[in-house]
C-alpha cells in the first residue's frame, strides 16, 4: 500500500506493515540503492546511512545494511554487492530500498511491496532485480528527461522521506524485540 510521509500515522502504519515481514526472519539484509551525486537518487543512501548509524549503536547481529552516502550501491556495483551478500549470508531476506519516479499526485509517498525491486527502470537502465521485498519512495514525477528530473529533485523532500523510512524500519525492530522479551518473561 502506498502511504504519504506527511500523513499523521505514516510511521505507525508502515511499521505495522513491515513487522510481519521481519518477525520470523533469521537474517535481514537491507540494500539501499542510489547515488549521492543526485539529490533525487540519494533516498536509498540516506536511508542506509540512518540504518547503519542506528544498528551500530543498537546491536542487531541478524541485520546488515549495504549502501549509504559513503559507500553507495549503484548501477556500477549492484551485481558485485548482490554476489557478496549471497556469499556471506545464508537463509536471508533481502529488502531493497530505492527512489523512483511516478505520477505527480504520488510524490512524497512510499510503498512496501513483496517481490524484487527493478532499480534504474525509471531512467531506462536495465539492471538486475533485487530483493524479496522492496521499499520504493516516489521522489519526483516520471516521464520526460528522467535523469534531469532526479537531479532537480528537492533534497529536503528526499531527506524527510529517508528519515521517516529509517524511522519505521527501526521502530519495527524495536517493537519486535520488545514483544519477544515480553513473551519470554511470561
Amino acid at each position: 500500500m502506498r502511504r504519504f510521509v506527511d500523513d499523521t500515522f505514516f510511521v505507525h502504519n508502515m511499521k505495522n506493515e513491515l513487522k510481519p515481514i521481519l518477525s520470523d526472519k533469521q537474517q535481514v539484509v537491507f540494500v539501499c540503492i542510489g547515488s549521492d551525486r543526485s539529490s533525487g537518487d540519494s533516498y536509498g543512501p540516506f536511508v542506509g546511512l540512518k540504518l547503519k548509524e542506528t544498528f551500530s549503536i543498537r546491536k542487531y547481529p541478524h541485520v546488515s545494511v549495504h549502501g549509504c552516502l559513503n559507500q553507495p550501491v549503484h548501477a556500477k556495483n549492484l551485481d558485485e554487492t548482490v554476489q557478496r551478500i549471497q556469499q556471506n549470508h545464508r537463509d536471508i531476506t533481502v529488502i531493497a530500498i530505492d527512489a523512483c519516479l511516478g505520477s505527480s499526485d504520488h510524490i512524497g509517498s512510499i510503498q512496501l511491496e513483496e517481490g524484487p525491486l527493478k532499480p534504474g527502470s525509471g531512467v531506462q537502465k536495465d539492471l538486475s532485480p533485487i530483493g524479496d521485498y522492496n521499499i520504493s519512495g516516489i521522489v519526483n514525477v516520471g516521464g520526460f528527461l528522467p535523469l534531469q528530473v532526479l537531479q532537480c529533485t528537492r533534497l529536503s523532500l528526499v531527506y524527510k522521506m529517508a528519515n521517516k523510512t529509517a524511522d519505521f524500519i527501526v521502530r519495527a525492530f524495536l517493537e519486535l524485540e520488545y514483544e519477544k522479551k515480553k513473551t519470554q518473561a511470561i
